[in-house]
Formats: structure tokens, sequence, C-alpha cells
């Protein structure tokens, strides 16, 4: 088990900053604890990329939570998505389609486009209660995710 801390620096800008002060002095915390709580949480939502054998489908829940911030922050084009998911997918079963991979790469961007090209695949129209986001991950999970559970089922 590994107990040795680290001590890293990074660049903030003002405005985060200040919201990491006042979160902490609103929770009567330090700011590194802020600071290790959004880590801490940020790794769990990401952990599955951490898993050197998941691949293709197996990554799909990861960009469904966070996938549109993702895109947004990184600039991740549909190549690069393809890279990060479908590099190593030997089961063509689990590989992600291209297309869907656009619209993971648009979630961070435009809404209005990806909402055209999920219409284009046969998603259900998104709502004033549940946006475009919402639609592409019921979109995605029921596309890949109960793929799985039905291949699952198969070898069981």
């Amino acid at each position: 088990m590994e107990l040795k801390k680290q001590n890293i620096s990074l660049r903030m800008n003002t405005s985060d900053l200040r919201k990491i002060k006042q979160i902490a002095q609103r929770l009567g915390a330090r700011e590194s604890d802020v600071f290790r709580f959004a880590i801490k949480s940020t790794l769990a939502k990401l952990s599955p990329l951490c898993e050197l054998q998941a691949h293709g489908s197996d990554l799909v829940p990861v960009f469904m939570e966070v996938g549109p911030e993702l895109a947004k922050y990184f600039d991740l084009d549909s190549s690069r998505l393809d890279r990060i998911i479908n590099d190593g997918v030997l089961d063509p079963t689990k590989r992600v389609d291209r297309d869907d991979l656009e619209l993971l790469a648009l979630s961070g961007l435009e809404a209005n486009y990806m909402v055209l090209k999920l219409r284009e695949r046969g998603a259900r129209p998104a709502t004033a209660t549940d946006g475009p986001a919402t639609v592409l991950r019921e979109y995605l999970l029921q596309k890949y995710l109960a793929r799985a559970v039905a291949a699952e089922r198969q070898i069981a």
C-alpha cells in the first residue's frame, strides 16, 4: 500500500481559486480538502480509463457520465475519441460506432447539431425537461449497454 504523499503545484485562474476558497469557507474545511475532494471524485468518475483491459463499449459509461465535459475541456474530436475508446478492441461487437463517437464529441460543443444527428439515428426527441445530454445518454445506454447485457446472457 502506497502511503507516501506528494506536494504538487498547479496554476488556476483567480475565479476558480476564489470558488475553492468560498466552498472551503462554507464547509468549514481547508482549501486543500476541497482540492482533494474534487480530484478524488473526478478520479472515481474516470476510473474505467485507468483499467487497461477496458476498451470499446466498456468505456461508454464514462463518456455518458462526463463525456461533454471531457470533450469540451480536452478538445476531443471523433478521431481522438476513436483512439481512446476503440484502440485495442478485438471483438467487433464491443466497438463503438464512428457516428456515435461523433455524437460524443459534439456533446461538448454544439447541442443543436447533436440533436439533429440523434434524430437521424432514431433516438427520441429531446424535451424541455430532459435535454440533448439525457437523450444521448439513453441512446448510448440502450445501444451499447443493452447489447453487452444481451451478449452476457447468451454466454451464460
